[in-house]
């Protein structure tokens, strides 16, 4: 994959100082092609990434440290593939965040990104079988129609989304809220492997990054940018996953909810969805807008 040297800048930029395009969004405007960045002064650095001057004398150092490195290179060893901003691969649909990543770092095959169509199944880490039923009847119909299934990886819904994208013959992308060289939850590890050589692994942080409670919040706003849809099988009415879909609501996704029980807690936030106006995902015949258990 090719990379510009501005490109390999930001990576190196991005590797000492991992944050949304719209905190470099001032640095940018000062130093357009990031020739400057490794020779500023902690001073100017703090004003341009609005960071106080311990903060900035940190990432000073950390940039002089590391600013050598041949990024792409290093990357291409492990197979990881850096995606910038400014790169063909990087999704436009990410740019309508307020804060999109500055960079995607991904693993298996990058050219899923480039379906037309996604959809998020995401749900609760505590997900009942209930869930597993629903998202059988969910998303083989989906994946039939060329759809890619965008979920996060985690215990619970998230797995179980992957699981039957793959078992349906469909291609599926796990956006991680840690770096490629962690894996988090353990449970998943098998899925991982599949997924990291046969579908798309993708995440904002660089590979060294370990899994951090905020990120995982942080990345719920790319598993919504990235997909046209998202559907909700189970979850608390608050929860990360309904984070997700606050973000979807924020940006005009069309957001699906199984219904369940009225009496059963992690349909809660679905059932709270369909009452305000979410429509329900009987199956993935009325997902792609026919008839339940029909023909789209």
């Amino acid at each position: 994959m090719e990379i510009r040297e501005f490109e390999e800048r930001l990576l190196a930029l991005h590797y000492a100082y991992p944050a949304p395009l719209n905190r470099l969004d001032r640095l940018l405007a000062a130093d357009p092609e990031l020739e400057n960045a490794g020779r500023m002064g902690a001073a100017e650095l703090a004003f341009l990434l609005g960071l106080d001057q311990k903060k900035a004398l940190l990432i000073q150092s950390r940039i002089a440290r590391q600013a050598d490195p041949p990024y792409t290179e290093m990357y291409a060893a492990r197979s990881i593939i850096p995606i910038p901003y400014t790169h063909p691969l990087y999704p436009s649909s990410l740019n309508r965040l307020i804060d999109p990543p500055a960079v995607l770092y991904a693993a298996g095959d990058p050219t899923i990104l480039s379906i037309p169509k996604k959809a998020a199944v995401i749900g609760s880490r505590k997900a009942t079988s209930y869930s597993r039923q629903a998202i059988a009847m969910i998303v083989p119909p989906i994946v039939a129609q060329g759809i890619a299934i965008v979920s996060g990886l985690a215990k619970g819904a998230d797995a179980m989304a992957h699981e039957a994208a793959i078992a349906s013959g469909g291609k599926t992308i796990g956006v991680l809220g840690h770096g490629l060289f962690h894996r988090y939850p353990k449970e998943n590890n098998g899925l991982y492997e599949v997924m990291g050589s046969e579908h798309l692994l993708l995440t904002e942080y660089p590979p060294y990054a370990g899994p951090k409670r905020w990120q995982f919040p942080m990345r719920n706003r790319i598993i919504s940018g990235l997909s046209d849809l998202v559907i909700v099988t189970e979850a608390a009415v608050k929860s990360g996953t309904m984070s997700t879909i606050d973000h979807a609501l924020e940006h005009g996704k069309d957001v699906l909810a199984v219904p369940g029980a009225v009496n059963a807690p992690l349909s809660a936030g679905p059932n709270r969805l369909i009452l305000e106006g979410a429509t329900p995902a009987l199956d993935g015949y009325t997902v792609l807008g026919g008839p339940p258990g029909g023909e789209p």
